[in-house]
């Protein structure tokens, strides 16, 4: 007999809404939700009114289960069975397909790599230096590198150009220090000294001291002139925020901490931010931008924070 009966939240098995609802909520929780898992769960809940509050039921459910859990630590597992129900099926499905390593399956036998929060250097080469971000994977092709996924500080000093590959295009730099970023299939090159050259899609783009290009998804920017060191702050454990949307904010702390901040609300993500983090700051930050927005925090197991 289940010792957990909560009606007003109970629904048929046969909802699949439901069903899926409760499958993002255990995906959320598990610890492997990537930043892509939480904006397909936004574009999910935004399908229609029927959506959003199936989430809603789930994330209600799932509190009084902890609480109800919380009164009897023999029990903690049970409760939380109650809540898979027939969904666990499904969601260790998800889970299993949705490893989340950075660069993808290239990532698992990447050459250098860094976990979430981790930065690293990499003495790469006579006259070669990197400096990994947070949730970098890199790989050795030939004398160069290709940036599979996260973001590179590149230091070069040599007589022939290193190359340099991240996602459809190459960099190509002999004397100079660049930032790559490559997240989301769209790549960012900063150029902080020296310069440098980036082909992509035909093109051939030359990049002097704080010009940066953008490229992905089949889409070439126009270079454009940048504070270049703010692009690489984090080098200094700080992250630099001028007029970003709240919604990029959330996106790029999500890289630094472990579990994941999860925007459920549109409009409050298009609200503009002018900040400046300290990398130690973050495992608060849930609380800043309900202090500064408004924005309501609902706290789930491994460092999960729905803001809405």
């Amino acid at each position: 007999m289940n010792i957990f009966s909560f009606p007003s939240t109970r629904q048929s098995p046969a909802d699949p809404v439901h069903d899926q609802a409760r499958d993002w909520l255990l995906l959320l929780t598990s610890g492997r939700a990537t930043v892509a898992d939480a904006k397909a769960l936004q574009a999910w809940i935004a399908q229609s009114p029927a959506h959003a509050q199936a989430f809603e039921q789930a994330k209600l459910l799932w509190r009084q289960l902890g609480a109800a859990t919380e009164q009897s630590a023999p029990s903690r597992q049970f409760g939380r069975r109650a809540f898979l129900g027939g969904a666990i099926a499904a969601t260790a499905a998800v889970v299993m397909v949705r490893v989340g390593v950075p660069g993808g399956f290239a990532g698992l036998t990447a050459d250098y790599r860094t976990e979430v929060g981790e930065q690293r250097q990499v003495a790469f080469s006579q006259g070669v230096s990197l400096e990994l971000n947070t949730q970098t994977r890199i790989s050795r092709v030939g004398q160069g590198i290709e940036l599979l996924e996260g973001e590179v500080e590149v230091l070069a000093q040599l007589a022939q150009p290193l190359k340099v590959q991240a996602g459809e295009g190459w960099v190509s730099a002999a004397q100079a220090r660049f930032n790559v970023r490559n997240t989301d299939r769209n790549v960012c090159v900063t150029c902080i000294e020296g310069s440098l050259t980036v082909d992509v899609s035909g093109r051939s783009v030359r990049l002097e001291n704080g010009r940066q290009l953008t490229y992905g998804a089949g889409r070439v920017g126009e270079p454009v002139a940048v504070d270049a060191q703010a692009v690489v702050a984090w080098r200094e454990q700080v992250l630099v925020f001028n007029n970003a949307t709240l919604a990029t904010v959330v996106d790029e702390i999500n890289r630094y901490r472990p579990g994941m901040l999860v925007l459920l609300n549109k409009e409050l993500g298009q609200r503009r931010v002018q900040a400046r983090f300290s990398l130690q700051q973050l495992a608060g930050v849930a609380l800043l931008i309900r202090d500064a927005y408004g924005a309501k925090c609902t706290e789930l197991p491994g460092g999960v924070v729905l803001l809405s």
